[in-house]
């Protein structure tokens, strides 16, 4: 796997780009939102929690960058209409489009995953992901120069592992769905990939593994260089592709 963990991005990488951010509200979506935000772009945050929204957004403001527009979208509850409802709603064109939201679900060995817990993973992580990403795609051939799609990965999405269930499984066919629209893509200005965070201290690893020491693992922001790289132009050449967040 390719990882950019010492990337460093040029001064106003992203000027001028508009970039939509999935699962905004906290974590590695907030912290993508401040970075994308410190490199010159117009961020429009999406989560189903407005309120948690609304905090990213304060922030970035707070931190001196143009404050990001909130959207609320539940892809839980998510039809294709809703998606292309909230795609009018955007209009314009997107030069970005992070997907950060997730579902991690219960850890639990296959044979005794319920089935309503493992439909509720596959519809964030893969349904609803899939709906979203095909309602933006004429926004993103829009970009008046290169435009990337990110796919949030996870190391039990490249390797299965014991009572990671619905949530591996989601993230096989996150990498799946990746690589089946990078290879449509070829020829266009539009890339897709992917990348794994690693462990990071966020309150999905806490719940995955509740009685770990959070301070082993990188704040989010401190694995942003690779966010950055995927956006940039700097990757205009990369589609396809697997990147690991960590070295």
């Amino acid at each position: 796997m390719i990882t950019f963990f010492n990337y460093q991005a040029p001064p106003d990488l992203l000027k001028g780009r508009r970039i939509l951010v999935t699962g905004a509200g906290r974590g590695i979506g907030a912290a993508a939102a401040l970075a994308y935000a410190a490199q010159g772009a117009e961020v429009l945050l999406l989560g189903r929690a407005l309120s948690n929204l609304q905090s990213t957004a304060e922030a970035v403001s707070a931190a001196g960058y143009r404050r990001p527009q909130c959207l609320e979208h539940d892809l839980l509850s998510a039809t294709a209409a809703d998606c292309q409802a909230l795609a009018a709603r955007i209009g314009g064109h997107l030069d970005g489009v992070l997907h950060n939201a997730s579902l991690i679900g219960p850890r639990l060995p296959i044979a005794q995953l319920p089935e309503a817990e493992f439909t509720e993973v596959m519809q964030v992580n893969v349904n609803g992901t899939f709906l979203l990403t095909q309602a933006l795609l004429p926004l993103l051939h829009r970009a008046p120069a290169d435009a990337s799609l990110i796919f949030t990965s996870s190391s039990v999405g490249r390797q299965g592992r014991a009572e990671w269930g619905a949530y591996a499984v989601s993230k096989f066919a996150t990498e799946g769905l990746m690589q089946t629209l990078a290879d449509e893509l070829v020829g266009s200005r539009v890339r897709a990939n992917s990348i794994n965070p690693g462990g990071t201290r966020t309150d999905m690893r806490a719940k995955a593994y509740p009685n770990e020491d959070p301070t082993r693992n990188p704040e989010p922001w401190q694995i942003m260089p690779v966010y950055l790289y995927l956006m940039g132009p700097d990757s205009a050449a990369l589609n396809g592709q697997a990147l690991n967040a960590r070295a």
